[in-house]
């Protein structure tokens, strides 16, 4: 854990720092180090990767409150295991945090890193009573019009799906249980930390506090099988980075009559060459004439949805100045309101001039009469 540093730290913000504040940050870390506008660069995908765990954490009610009350401590079951080790450390440390509502502090492990499942929920946990299914996770990617308006995307993985023979019970027909001898029935074993004695699932019975003598033979005793699955996911317009979708029951199905899992699709946005968003609001950025700048003039442009929109630029307008457009922005998921769309003036100074467009200016340059001394404009003008 010395070269883990802390998730506030990560996203730039304070410890009282509210839920808008705390997507905030991580949005602006998690676009500058984007592996889409890194590529190759290793440095800036442990940098996303960072950031992303930080918001996981701080972004859940849940999960902050464990973080806030015992560090990385309470996040790694005190162990000092990195992601790889979390599968086993969150075992180690689900009794002694068990009470704190929901899935239990177990739970809070394997939404985040999980043990062996793709994209790293956990592929296989029973928990010590009902044996739910493991909840899983998918990242998917989308592009970031997709993400503005919407769309559908099929998504592929495995999941573990109930046994048709044995009917998730684990056993052949007929087959009858009797009491673990690792655990004595218990269901948890023992095992020293420290100055702690923390009980441990048990391996042998999977907290069940029984075995079967006589196991399926399809399954393997285990009550499920692997499956390939395909859905159709329907994507709402408006979703941002780091957003995430739950589609119950679709994680791993549970044995001897527990619930299944579910499924959660973490989202990720691809950078768009043109345009970016904060909120509902689209902004872009269009480069102007001097004349234009000047005398005014009226500018087509092509919204992120291909639509024509004609801006009215005011004369005298200045450079880095912004225009809104309203109601051209990011949709409202399930209404028909849209943010607006902010566009960004450039006014283009030329490199080169003909020798008509240098007269021109040295006419105007005559009249415009130019302070040769002028004054120093205030602080604020530099930002």
């Amino acid at each position: 854990m010395a070269n883990k540093r802390d998730y506030y730290e990560v996203l730039g913000v304070d410890k009282g720092a509210d839920k808008d504040t705390i997507k905030k940050a991580y949005r602006k870390v998690a676009m500058k180090y984007h592996p889409d506008r890194n590529p190759g660069n290793k440095e800036a995908e442990e940098k996303f990767k960072e950031a992303t765990e930080a918001y996981e954490v701080l972004s859940d009610d849940q999960k902050k409150s464990v973080y806030d009350q015992y560090g990385f401590a309470g996040l790694d079951g005190m162990g000092g295991a990195g992601a790889g080790g979390y599968s086993h450390a969150f075992h180690d440390f689900s009794d002694i945090f068990g009470g704190m509502g929901g899935g239990g502090f177990s739970d809070i492990f394997e939404n985040l890193f999980g043990g062996g499942g793709f994209g790293g929920f956990g592929g296989g946990r029973h928990s010590r009573t009902n044996n739910d299914g493991a909840s899983l996770r998918y990242d998917l990617h989308i592009d970031f019009k997709e993400a503005v308006y919407g769309c559908k995307k099929d998504i592929s993985y495995n999941r573990d799906e109930q046994c048709p023979e044995c009917k998730g019970t684990g056993g052949a027909a007929g087959a009858s249980r009797k009491t673990c001898p690792t655990c004595k029935g218990r269901g948890q074993v023992g095992r020293s930390q420290g100055f702690f004695v923390v009980q441990q699932t048990c391996s042998n019975c999977r907290g069940s506090g029984t075995v079967i003598e006589n196991p399926c033979h399809s399954c393997r005793g285990t009550g499920v099988y692997s499956k390939h699955t395909t859905l159709n996911v329907k994507i709402p317009c408006g979703v941002d980075m780091g957003k995430e979708l739950c589609i119950h029951g679709m994680g791993n199905a549970g044995t001897n009559g527990g619930n299944p899992g579910d499924l959660h699709i973490v989202i990720n946005v691809r950078s768009d060459r043109f345009f970016e968003r904060e909120d509902h609001d689209l902004y872009c950025a269009v480069p102007i004439s001097i004349s234009q700048a000047v005398l005014g003039a009226s500018v087509e442009i092509e919204n992120l949805d291909g639509k024509k929109i004609t801006i009215k630029v005011p004369a005298g307008i200045q450079h880095g100045k912004f225009l809104r457009v309203k109601g051209e922005g990011v949709p409202y998921d399930g209404s028909s309101r849209k943010g607006d769309l902010l566009v960004k003036i450039m006014v283009q100074i030329p490199s080169k001039l003909s020798r008509q467009q240098a007269a021109a200016m040295e006419e105007f340059q005559k009249v415009e009469k130019p302070e040769t001394s002028p004054e120093l404009l205030s602080r604020e003008s530099l930002f």
